[in-house]
């Protein structure tokens, strides 16, 4: 499908249909009734439920895992509310695009009172560039906006998008309902399986169920493999044969899932207990599953500040340069960059001793709220500001040599508190001693 496809959901029944559509393409819900799981939203009562059937459908955004229907929803809410479907991929698609679209929907509103259901997926691949060019619009009603996510919503989409949007978390689907888009799929002649007339035993099913992990997507995908596979031979989809079509490389991970936070833990873990040949390990298995490598690199800059700091000032130097460095090279050479920084990160001597420093600082912010600047640290531009004593006593530190002053510079309440505590390891143990020479902490002979 096109980046940016106007579209109905009827209209490219055709399309979703035709060889080589997938299984799990062909089989998206027509209607809301159709869709299953999500209890929460859209059984009766539910909100989404309530919204539908009284046609005032929000923007929103659709936060879960891979194959829990996001996009299944967006498609049947736009079904459901009469609305035209335009679907916009964040990932291919930039601002030049995107406006082109929003001009279009919110010329459609004022001439026809037509609505627009912007579908953005995956939103929390844009930038707050991107993310800000959809407020004015969504903020007018020009469109409704349907962003899907996986991430959390709190901390990969714009809070000024976020005040204009519900939240709506999308849960992994139960074992029972994925079994039942199976038993679906293979019933159905028109969109499903059902042509192939190939027999499932009811263990095998169950194993598909169990082992997608609430993805509806691999679910029906796996079926498909195995019910094309019984058909070429003629034989009955049985445990056996869903065993091998699960075995099938493109198939064994999900990222969003258990496994996924399973093996992310790993891999920062690894890391932090210096030990390369694990975290090694634990990277390729994400990278090689299909992991987006942006997200590794994202979570070892991240790794880079908090648990190394300033114990090696370096490594975050690293970590950045290997994100540059495969925003340049892309696959599969950028894997170079990754693999070293992975294994420096791992090497290298750690310390927390900054993520604990802003801790402490923020809890007495938390606590003190916007206790007084001394006075002799104010700003002093104008004629009264000096009468009124600001900057008085100011003492600059290069002209005292030690580049310390030897006074306080935290609010008075504050005056003797101490946030930062360098670690006695690698550079950081250099800025303990120093910083203890110039508090006059020296220690004792």
């Amino acid at each position: 499908m096109l980046p940016n496809a106007s579209m109905d959901l009827f209209d490219h029944k055709e399309d979703r249909e035709k060889a080589g559509a997938p299984l799990s393409e062909r089989m998206r819900p027509r209607r809301a009734a159709d869709l299953v799981g999500q209890e929460h939203l859209l059984a009766k009562g539910g909100v989404l439920a309530r919204a539908i059937a009284e046609d005032r459908i929000p923007s929103m955004i659709l936060w879960g895992p891979p194959g829990c229907g996001k996009t299944s929803l967006a498609r049947t809410l736009a079904v459901e509310s009469q609305a035209e479907l335009v679907i916009f991929s964040a990932v291919l698609s930039g601002v030049p695009e995107l406006r082109k679209v929003l001009e279009a929907a919110s010329e459609k509103k004022k001439l026809r009172g037509a609505r627009t259901i912007l579908f953005v997926d995956e939103i929390h691949r844009w930038n707050k560039a991107q993310q800000d060019a959809l407020l004015p619009y969504v903020e007018r009603g020009s469109v409704i906006l349907v962003g899907a996510t996986t991430e959390n919503p709190s901390f990969a989409v714009n809070s000024a998008l976020l005040s204009r949007a519900r939240v709506f978390k999308m849960e992994p689907l139960p074992s029972s309902d994925v079994r039942a888009l199976l038993d679906r799929a293979l019933a159905d002649h028109d969109r499903g399986l059902g042509g192939l007339g190939v027999r499932a035993e009811a263990d095998a099913l169950d194993a598909i169920a169990e082992h997608a992990h609430g993805d509806a997507r691999r679910a029906l995908d796996v079926l498909e493999l195995s019910a094309r596979d019984a058909h070429s031979r003629g034989a009955v989809i049985d445990r056996a044969l869903v065993a091998g079509a699960l075995a099938s490389p493109t198939l064994r991970y999900d990222k969003s899932g258990e496994e996924h936070y399973n093996v992310v833990s790993a891999f920062i873990k690894s890391m932090r207990g210096t030990d390369p040949d694990a975290a090694i390990y634990y990277l390729m298995r994400m990278l090689d599953a299909g992991e987006d490598p942006l997200f590794v690199l994202r979570r070892m800059i991240i790794f880079a500040s908090e648990d190394v700091g300033n114990a090696d000032p370096q490594a975050i130097q690293v970590a950045i340069a290997a994100d540059a460095s495969f925003r340049r090279l892309g696959m599969p050479e950028g894997l170079f960059p990754i693999a070293q920084c992975c294994t420096y990160l791992a090497s290298t001597v750690k310390s927390n001793a900054s993520y604990e420093a802003f801790t402490r600082a923020r809890e007495d912010v938390n606590d003190h709220g916007a206790l007084e600047v001394p006075l002799h640290l104010r700003n002093a531009p104008t004629k009264l500001m000096k009468e009124m004593g600001y900057g008085e006593g100011y003492r600059y530190p290069h002209a005292e040599g030690g580049h310390a002053s030897g006074v306080s510079y935290l609010p008075s309440e504050l005056a003797e508190r101490r946030y930062y505590e360098p670690k006695d390891v690698g550079f950081e143990a250099r800025i303990k001693a120093r910083l203890a020479k110039l508090r006059g902490e020296g220690t004792k002979e």
